[in-house]
């Protein structure tokens, strides 16, 4: 017999029903799972007993602990944001605070192509600080962006002398269920002699939600078949706001990319617990715990030396991959901030009988590059370190003079694009970004693998 994670069968299912199914299952994943309570409190509410589980971080006592795994009351709504699909007016901000005040500012980072904030208007480097006429604060900020509500109108700011003043321009937005295509924009540049492939990249997602058709790897095929017949021989990749996704979709980019890889080329190995390894081990072999890189026939990395990454503290988990992946094979040079920090990976546990409707996505590896390392859980700190301000005039992204890119270019050509200005004096605090609350943030695996059940 052999089950996929734990089900429970009950046509009624109580508190202590789905605490069982939750326990039962990060006993056997859970890459901590010999830190879970012996005897764990299976009253609570299933959200609060899946947290008494975790093995969770704290600077001074546990800074190997847990950041990232967590639940969601709808496996449904797991799966489908996690896959790009989710209700959203198709803006992704961040929120600064500057400091002595509690007022909140949010800057946009980029709106979604086709999406109700992209129709409307709006676009990256737009500033607004009230939302459906209340002013932005640090005590209602949470509410009004991130709540239920599904209309929102938002007062808008402009830049007026390194200073952010407010005006009365305001645009609505209606939130609608759509699909993110993560490949925002894709462009070649000949710079001097170099032929310098340019994407944004914001989530490892192989295709729309229930497609069996890895739609966006396929396009990514695509565009590398592109770069390889322009003789592209530079490589900028924009990861700036990617929070994760698929392990498979990872490997499948870095397989377009990579120097001298191949199927017998490791782009990682996961190590998991300690009382789970042997039976995968004895089930799948010594392979499951390695990800091959794949032989592509639009790979560029004859012509590449090196890449550039753009990053952000946004940048995460199967975009940390994908550097720490390259690294025995070229030089990598990232651009911008430090990133988060995710050496680990997920997966999503549900019930296989449907008759427990919560998803689970708990941490259960930790990831190497073919040279053992995975030395990045405080991020990976940049080569050329630059901040996106909020008195910064941002460019549009492929703008050859867009701070990062210009500075990736020059790094490449040794000629600026754009004078490289010193940045603004600026006091203000990042608290928030749209992008976190992406599901994206994961290194995820397609499936949990099935377990045979113990004798």
């Amino acid at each position: 017999m052999t089950p996929q994670p734990s089900t429970i069968s009950t046509s009624s299912v109580s508190d202590q029903e789905v605490n069982r199914w939750i326990l039962e299952n990060m006993r056997d994943y859970y890459y901590w799972n010999d830190k879970i309570p012996a005897s764990p409190n299976t009253t609570l509410k299933p959200a609060e007993f899946f947290k008494s589980l975790l093995y969770s971080w704290d600077a001074t006592a546990r800074p190997d602990g847990d950041r990232f795994s967590w639940i969601q009351e709808s496996a449904d709504e797991l799966k489908a944001s996690l896959n790009g699909e989710s209700k959203t007016d198709g803006m992704e901000f961040q929120l600064y605070r500057p400091a002595g005040t509690d007022d909140i500012y949010g800057k946009v980072l980029y709106t979604h192509p086709g999406s109700p904030a992209a129709q409307a208007g709006i676009k990256r480097g737009d500033i607004f600080y009230k939302v459906n006429g209340q002013k932005l604060t640090s005590a209602n900020y949470s509410q009004l962006l991130y709540g239920d509500g599904s209309t929102f109108t938002y007062g808008f700011a402009k830049l007026q002398d390194g200073k952010v003043v407010t005006t009365d321009e305001s645009k609505t937005v209606t939130a609608v269920v759509r699909q993110e295509n993560p490949i925002l924009m894709d462009t070649v540049y000949t710079i001097a002699d170099k032929t310098i492939g340019y994407f944004v990249y914001n989530q490892f997602v192989p295709g729309p939600n229930g497609s069996t058709v890895n739609t966006y790897d396929n396009q990514l095929d695509a565009i590398f078949g592109k770069f390889k017949a322009k003789g592209v021989n530079e490589l900028i990749i924009d990861f700036r706001y990617n929070p994760g996704g698929y392990v498979t979709s990872a490997t499948n980019l870095a397989s377009l990319i990579g120097r001298g890889v191949d199927q017998s080329k490791v782009f990682a190995r996961k190590e998991w617990n300690k009382t789970l390894t042997p039976e995968l081990e004895k089930q799948y072999g010594k392979d499951f715990f390695f990800d091959y890189f794949k032989t592509k026939a639009n790979n560029i990395g004859g012509n590449l030396n090196r890449v550039y990454v753009l990053t952000t503290r946004r940048t995460a988990s199967a975009s940390e991959l994908v550097i720490n992946g390259l690294r025995p094979f070229m030089t990598v040079t990232t651009i911008g901030a430090t990133t988060y920090g995710k050496n680990v990976g997920s997966i999503t546990l549900d019930d296989k009988n449907k008759k427990i409707k919560w998803g689970m996505q708990p941490i259960v590896s930790k990831s190497f590059n073919a040279l053992g390392q995975s030395d990045y859980s405080a991020g990976f700190t940049p080569s050329i370190k630059i901040d996106e301000l909020l008195t910064q005039d941002w460019k549009q992204f492929g703008d050859i003079n867009e701070i990062m890119l210009s500075e990736a270019i020059y790094q490449i050509t040794g000629a600026r694009t754009a004078r490289r200005a010193a940045a603004p004096q600026e006091s203000a605090t990042v608290i928030s970004s749209s992008i976190t609350q992406k599901a994206g943030g994961s290194n995820m695996f397609d499936k949990a693998p099935v377990l045979e059940t113990h004798q």
